[in-house]
């Protein structure tokens, strides 16, 4: 099912953008090698990247000193994003950002590490550059043809990698991150499902990337398992990648307090009283501020959910999962064990080998510790069985269970996840 210079098994650590933002002094992508060797010694064979391809060589972009600062713009470092996972950004940098993707490709092929190249650029990685020129580059490609640009990008990533005898980390690429989620349904009919209506634009984009690259495994990445539209899928696919956040009690939090709709008819006062800091400003106050205003539509994230993982008092939120698990730990669990059952049912009907390259809750905020704690934690040691038991190609710990992220420091749960992942291919 995969080639033969390949892991029989990946225990990936989701890297995300993070590698390339999150550079500056004291951020954990400082030093490269060092969080690549981390890594391994923690149990991992696989890092899971926003290889930023159509930047580098689709968008015109110069990238040779590539400007990246927190979402408020540099020297907001303790400002808007700054308590959000994946966005708290602490310093502006500048990186040359192919030497940077060397230098990565360098690091994980002298600790034996794989890299499956994705992209975040229609969905976050242009809102950190300082300024709009990315994001307007990828704006101005018609969204009919967005999937197959980025997948000439991603065989053009890997032609570069060739040329300085690093190809072979590659153990898969993702046209990008979870395609139904973000701007590539952009034109889209929306009489089906989004996964549905993108078949034919992600098959177009497969047999481009194939054409070049026919031994390079080129997966599809789907955000949760849409087992109502898996028709969908491309039927060219050489892999499938799924993202099975389970969400239960946290979609409750999400719908009362509204984090997802409109910030008008955000519920100030209710989350002031049950899930807010005491010096929290109200949502109307914390504004990006209006010369990066562009950077918020070069992100998916709302601007409610960002207040709230911002302001919120991490222990109000973490009492708020705690005390609606109960009524909800039966459905999230069936519902992990049935994604993961119905992810490997259609990889096995085509033949691919399958991965979950994100997990298990959901979105939480960077301080709380509801997937860290003890009940996170167990649906690590859950979802990993479970990828063990379907014969998983793939899998991650857990999407927090990165670098940039509080659980990192979580060794023993790692290291045990890891190696019960890794020895079922033994």
């Amino acid at each position: 099912m995969t080639p033969d210079h390949l892991p029989a098994r990946l225990a990936m650590t989701l890297w995300d953008f993070s590698w390339y933002v999150r550079t500056g002094p004291g951020e954990p992508f400082a030093d490269l090698d060092a969080a690549v060797a981390r890594a391994v010694d923690l149990g991992y064979n696989a890092v899971r990247i926003c290889a930023m391809p159509f930047l580098l060589f689709k968008s015109g972009v110069d990238t040779s000193a590539l400007r990246l600062e927190p979402l408020g713009g540099a020297g907001t470092g303790d400002g808007y994003g700054s308590r959000v996972r994946w966005y708290d950004v602490r310093e502006a940098t500048v990186v040359d950002a192919k030497a940077h993707l060397l230098k990565l490709a360098r690091a994980a092929d002298r600790h034996g590490v794989k890299i499956i190249s994705s992209s975040w650029e229609y969905q976050q990685s242009p809102a950190f550059a300082a300024g709009p020129a990315w994001y307007e580059a990828l704006h101005a490609v018609h969204p009919d043809d967005r999937i197959m640009v980025l997948a000439e990008a991603q065989a053009d990533l890997v032609d570069f990698l060739a040329e300085h005898g690093l190809a072979h980390v590659i153990a898969c690429v993702e046209p990008h991150n979870e395609v139904q989620i973000g701007h590539l349904t952009a034109g889209l009919p929306g009489k089906e499902d989004a996964v549905v209506e993108l078949q034919g634009r992600l098959e177009a984009g497969i047999a481009a990337f194939l054409a070049r690259h026919p031994d390079v495994l080129c997966a599809p990445n789907y955000g949760g398992v849409p087992i109502g539209s898996l028709r969908g899928l491309p039927r060219n696919a050489t892999a499938l990648a799924f993202h099975p956040y389970v969400y239960g009690v946290l979609d409750d939090l999400i719908e009362e307090f509204g984090l997802r709709r409109d910030p008008a008819r955000f519920p100030q006062e209710k989350a002031d009283a049950e899930l807010l800091s005491a010096d929290a400003p109200s949502l109307a106050e914390w504004r990006i501020p209006e010369a990066h205003a562009w950077k918020l539509k070069a992100s998916i994230m709302q601007p409610a959910e960002i207040y709230v993982h911002d302001w919120c008092d991490p222990g109000k939120f973490d009492r708020y999962l705690y005390n609606g698990y109960g009524a909800q730990r039966i459905a999230m669990a069936g519902r992990l064990a049935d994604w993961i059952d119905v992810a490997a049912d259609h990889a096995a009907r085509m033949g691919v080998p399958v991965y979950f390259g994100e997990g298990w809750v959901g979105y939480t905020p960077r301080d709380g510790d509801f997937e860290e704690g003890p009940v996170g934690a167990q649906i690590c040691r859950d979802a990993v069985a479970h990828s063990v038991r379907v014969g998983a190609w793939g899998t991650v710990v857990c999407s927090n269970a990165a670098p940039q992220h509080p659980m990192w420091a979580d060794e023993a749960l790692q290291r045990e996840c890891n190696a019960a992942f890794l020895a079922s291919a033994r």
